[in-house]
């Protein structure tokens, strides 16, 4: 039997200053693993994240392991244990490492797991007294995901926590995500298709501020006309996502917070997942992020 989704939304409606932003988007994120959230620039996934978790007015239905939370603050969706891993990393320059994820700690949410932090970010442990502001784009996009497995939290979303950053650490963040998804389920809004076929089992994508599909990554992304209509890229068969960006562009160059060569979609040599245990390497394209 398979078991209820940790986090259901329906008809998720926002406006800001006048104008909608969402016009009713529904998603499911299943109890186990990744769920990826994917569309073209400006499809609205942002504002659905922040929707989901109450940093705009929003009306619609959000439930949390069967709880309505739509009308909840933000740190009451926290202390729920929701965790978020800003597109901006919301890392503190002048805290070292140690102190920005003591930021996390919760009264009333027992002992904080920094065993599993340091198990999943050995670097962490190594840079606990480095200032935040001098760790590399990929390090800090680090602390920001570790801070989210503190105090048990039961649901991750991670905003692009790939974007902008040079190939390598594209590859070290995925191994990361893939990792801390074997104890949290996640939320991944991702623009790489390469890490989103590699992590998440499902797939949910909007377009226009409404939800457009929902279902299988591999169906979707082996689907050229469907890939093609709602990411503006073909298949992902070998070439089909070569120079997506993201954004619904070929061949560009984005910006990188690491050194290293032009990012972007890069292939990620992260073991098999749960769901595709033979794929082979060159079913991950090469491309820009």
């Amino acid at each position: 039997m398979t078991p209820a989704p940790l986090l259901t939304v329906r008809g998720l409606r926002v406006v800001i200053g006048g104008g909608h932003i969402l016009h009713g988007v529904d998603l499911e994120v299943a109890a186990t693993g990744t769920t990826a959230l994917l569309g073209r620039n400006g499809a609205g996934k942002t504002t659905t994240v922040r929707g989901i978790l109450g940093l705009v007015p929003r009306t619609g239905s959000v439930l949390l392991a069967g709880e309505e939370t739509v009308r909840l603050a933000t740190h009451a969706l926290v202390r729920r244990g929701v965790g978020y891993a800003p597109e901006d990393r919301g890392v503190f320059a002048a805290l070292t490492v140690a102190e920005n994820l003591g930021l996390a700690e919760r009264s009333g949410a027992g002992e904080p797991d920094y065993d599993l932090v340091h198990e999943l970010f050995p670097e962490l442990r190594r840079r606990a007294r480095q200032a935040a502001g001098t760790l590399s784009g990929g390090q800090q996009q680090m602390v920001a995901i570790a801070r989210t497995l503190l105090n048990g939290n039961r649901l991750i979303i991670a905003d692009e926590p790939t974007k902008g950053l040079a190939p390598k650490v594209v590859t070290e963040v995925a191994q990361a995500i893939e990792r801390a998804a074997e104890a949290v389920p996640v939320l991944l809004v991702e623009q790489n298709l390469a890490v989103v076929r590699r992590l998440a089992r499902t797939c949910v994508v909007l377009a226009d501020g409404r939800t457009a599909h929902r279902g299988s990554t591999d169906d979707l992304l082996a689907d050229a006309e469907a890939a093609r209509r709602l990411l503006g890229v073909g298949s992902a068969g070998p070439g089909g996502l070569a120079d997506y960006d993201g954004h619904g562009h070929h061949g560009g160059h984005g910006d990188h917070s690491d050194h290293g060569g032009h990012g972007g979609i890069v292939k990620v040599p992260v073991r098999p997942s749960v769901h595709s245990a033979a794929r082979p390497a060159a079913g991950l394209p090469e491309a820009d992020a």
